[in-house]
């Protein structure tokens, strides 16, 4: 079963439900901003003030860092860092159910080719399946620049789910996340700066960014942590699942973005993908899964979630 009532307190599965919904929300939260400071700018200033929100919080021990540790924290920052960039850059042109969606084909094939068992290639097409469900191309108005979008977060994403394993083992949880997100928000600085400068940088505006950085990466984050610790990773796994019906549901709610009954048979398919592609993939040993770093990948095998999700 996903996740177990203990006595008393709350079941740990809704928390991760919660999480996800979190991770989501930001995302869509994020629209407002990006209507004012550009996708790259409204992701470099969520990263800027996560950055800051995880140091008050963590206080990252960087005297601990070891010379050998550095080209993979850079490498995860970069990851991460432009795994939000590209998927904010996604959601300025294409829903967000179905930017998920497409997303989640990254860390789904990566979960595909890594199984030892060929038929688990099934469920990497599958979801495929349902993303062209969701996309509906035989209607010539798919966005081929947002889905691309979409496409080079999914790409981070697996890899990210990847470095975050390793980062993990040698950072535990919110230390990980405080060291990669710094790092994140200046490798997209270039990027992120100059649609900040040149769009509207009003106090709403940046305090808007700095209530979303509150909600996802840093209680989004707490919220799975307390999770993981009650969950096993394949039944947390398969929960994340469903996160692209999450961002359907909160596209519908939030940005009025309403799929048709195609696209919702096709975000089923992708789900269905994913609750397969995790039977029988479990790591024994502690994983990260960072909603926008770290926590994404923590306590998971096969795939992580906006968050990170990205995101």
């Amino acid at each position: 079963m996903i996740g177990q009532r203990p006595a008393t307190g709350i079941p740990p599965w809704s928390l991760a439900v919660a999480a996800m919904l979190l991770i989501q929300l930001s995302n869509a939260l994020s629209v407002t901003v990006i209507q004012q400071v550009g996708p790259a700018g409204t992701a470099w200033l969520r990263m800027c003030f996560g950055a800051v929100l995880l140091w008050l919080i963590a206080r990252p021990r960087v005297r601990s860092i070891r010379r050998k540790d550095l080209p993979i924290l850079l490498v995860l920052g970069l990851v991460t860092g432009f795994m939000t960039t590209f998927f904010l850059t996604a959601v300025e042109r294409i829903p967000l159910g179905t930017a998920v969606a497409i997303e989640f084909l990254g860390p789904l094939a990566v979960a595909g080719i890594a199984s030892k068992r060929r038929s688990a290639l099934v469920w990497p097409l599958l979801a495929l399946l349902g993303v062209v469900m969701l996309t509906e191309p035989w209607h010539g108005e798919i966005d081929l620049i947002g889905a691309g979008f979409a496409l080079a977060a999914g790409a981070c994403w697996a890899l990210y789910n990847v470095l975050t394993q390793v980062v993990g083992d040698r950072f535990s949880g919110i230390s990980g996340l405080s060291l990669t997100i710094p790092i994140a928000a200046v490798l997209t600085t270039a990027v992120g700066l100059p649609q900040v400068l040149a769009g509207n940088a009003a106090w709403w505006v940046l305090l808007l960014a700095a209530g979303i950085a509150l909600v996802t990466p840093v209680i989004s984050f707490g919220l799975e942590m307390l999770a993981l610790r009650r969950m096993t990773h394949t039944a947390f796994g398969t929960l994340l699942s469903i996160e692209p019906a999450f961002g359907v549901l909160i596209g519908l709610l939030v940005l009025s973005q309403s799929p048709t009954i195609i696209q919702l048979v096709g975000i089923a398919f992708v789900v269905l993908a994913g609750v397969a592609a995790q039977r029988g993939g479990s790591r024994t040993e502690r994983t990260a899964r960072p909603a926008e770093s770290t926590p994404q990948t923590d306590g998971m095998t096969d795939i992580p979630s906006s968050t990170t999700g990205p995101t």
